[in-house]
C-alpha cells in the first residue's frame, strides 16, 4: 500500500489507502480494536513545518529553535492536513463491525516538541531538554501551542467516529521527576481538560513510556484519564495495587517476547495476565510491534490470551 501511495506521508493522507491499512489487521487477526493508521507528526506538519520521512532513518523536520520560528508557524492546524485523517476515521468506523472499537491518537505535547526542536528523533532528547532550561519562554509557548492544537485534533477524531483516543508520550522516560510534572503531567492534564470540556464523556488513554509508578500515579490523579499504557519495564503487581481500582491498565508484553515465540511467549503472556487479574485490562504490547515479528507468533499470542 505504501508503494502504491508513493511514500509514507502520502499513505497517511490518502483516506482510502489509510482506511485499508487500518482495516488489514482486523481482517487478519480479528483484534478487538482498530488503531488509526497515521503518524504523530501530522500535527507539526499541519502547523506548517516541513516534514519528510527518510527510508531507514525516520522523520526529518525543519527545526523550530526559538520564539521567532514558533511565531512563523500556524496558530491552528491546517484543515488540508487534518481533513484526510478525519475522513479516514469516518471511513474506518463505517467499515468496522459494531463490536470493534476504533482508537484515534496524537503525540503528547512533550514528545511532539522533541521532534520539532531537534528536527528528528534523538537518543536522549537533549535538544528539547536543553531548550526547556535555556529558553523557557519559547519552550512553554511551544508546549501551550501543542496542547491547544492537539485537543482540536483529538476532538476532530472523536467527532469523526473514534471510540477512544490515546496520547502517546513516547519520550517521557528521559525526564527527571520535576520535568515529568512540567512536561508530561501538566500538558496532558490540560489537553484532557480541553477535550472533555467539549466532549465530557470522551474516553482517553495516556501512554507515558518509561514513567515510574510515582509518575503514573501522579498523571492519573492529575489528568483523569480512563486508562494508562504500561511499557514492558513496568512493575505490574505494583501498578495493579496502586492504580487497578482507578483506571484501566493497558499493556505490556515485551515486543521481543512476541518475536521469540514458543514456550517463552506463552509464559510471558500467562505471567502478564496473572499479574493484572482483577484490574480492568487491555492486553497489548509494551511498545510497538517490530517489523521482524513472525505472523505465526501473533496468532499464538491471540490463542493464548483468548484461551486464558
Amino acid at each position: 500500500m505504501r508503494a502504491k501511495a508513493g511514500d509514507f506521508l502520502s499513505l497517511c493522507y490518502n483516506p482510502d489507502y489509510a482506511t485499508e491499512v487500518t482495516l488489514q489487521p482486523i481482517r487478519r487477526f480479528n483484534f478487538d480494536a482498530a488503531i488509526l493508521f497515521s503518524d504523530i507528526l501530522v500535527v507539526p506538519h499541519a502547523l506548517g513545518m516541513g516534514l519528510t520521512f527518510e527510508a531507514g532513518e525516520g522523520p526529518r523536520l525543519d527545526p523550530v529553535k526559538n520564539i521567532s520560528d514558533l511565531n512563523n508557524l500556524r496558530r491552528m492546524l491546517d484543515p488540508a492536513r487534518t481533513g484526510p485523517v478525519f475522513e479516514t476515521v469516518a471511513k474506518t468506523r463505517a467499515s468496522l463491525p459494531a463490536e470493534t472499537a476504533l482508537l484515534g491518537f496524537c503525540g503528547a505535547p512533550w514528545t511532539v516538541a522533541t521532534y520539532m526542536i531537534a528536527g528528528r528523533g534523538t537518543p536522549d532528547q537533549a535538544p528539547a531538554r536543553l531548550a526547556s532550561l535555556t529558553d523557557p519562554v519559547f519552550f512553554d509557548a511551544l508546549i501551550d501551542r501543542l496542547v491547544e492544537v492537539s485537543a482540536d485534533y483529538l476532538l476532530g477524531q472523536l467527532e469523526a467516529g473514534a471510540d477512544a483516543v490515546q496520547i502517546f508520550d513516547s519520550w517521557s522516560g528521559v525526564l527527571d521527576p520535576e520535568s515529568f510534572v512540567r512536561c508530561t503531567i501538566r500538558p496532558i492534564s490540560r489537553l484532557v481538560g480541553l477535550v472533555r470540556a467539549k466532549r465530557p464523556g470522551a474516553r482517553i488513554i495516556a501512554f507515558p513510556k518509561g514513567a515510574t509508578l510515582t509518575g503514573l500515579t501522579q498523571l492519573v490523579e492529575a489528568s483523569g484519564v480512563d486508562a494508562v499504557g504500561l511499557d514492558w519495564t513496568a512493575d505490574r503487581p505494583a501498578v495493579r495495587r496502586a492504580l487497578g481500582g482507578k483506571v484501566a491498565l493497558q499493556g505490556n508484553l515485551d515486543p521481543l517476547a512476541l518475536i521469540a515465540g514458543g514456550a517463552s511467549l506463552d509464559a510471558a503472556i500467562d505471567a502478564l495476565l496473572a499479574d493484572l487479574r482483577g484490574a480492568a485490562h487491555i492486553f497489548n504490547l509494551g511498545h510497538g510491534i517490530r517489523p521482524e515479528t513472525p505472523i505465526a507468533h501473533v496468532e499464538q499470542m491471540l490463542r493464548r490470551v483468548r484461551g486464558f
